[in-house]
């Protein structure tokens, strides 16, 4: 199998991914969306193009390769989601164990995205 298809498929499944993560709160949507445009362009540059000027994914995928910033609004959505998503099992009496690595996945993912300079 060719290098190319490889690519495509790893862009393909990453794009998949970031899609579910938009709408699913502890599955990333911005690592899915760069790892998509690396594969991308060593891929296809119809879907790197296409990546790159869709309309909601683009400007995440833009800000982080000129910048390696986070807009203010993507970052206070995501830790809302993240603070949603504990209440969330805490209310459900989800096991103190969970919740303790809950806990701390979600601050530090919390802390890396706070941490990031905001876009310009």
């Amino acid at each position: 199998m060719h290098t190319r298809y490889l690519w495509m498929l790893l862009g393909l499944t990453a794009t998949a991914s970031a899609m579910a993560g938009a709408v699913l709160p502890l599955l990333p949507t911005t690592p899915f969306l760069l790892l998509a445009a690396f594969a991308f362009a060593r891929s296809s540059p119809r879907l790197h193009a296409w990546l790159l000027e869709h309309p909601t994914f683009g400007k995440l995928i833009h800000n982080w390769q000129e910048h390696r910033s986070i807009d203010r609004r993507t970052k206070m959505l995501a830790v809302t989601v993240m603070v949603l998503t504990f209440l969330l099992s805490v209310l459900l009496s989800v096991a103190n164990s969970v919740l303790m690595i809950q806990a701390v996945v979600l601050s530090l993912a919390a802390l890396f995205i706070l941490t990031r300079p905001s876009a310009p």
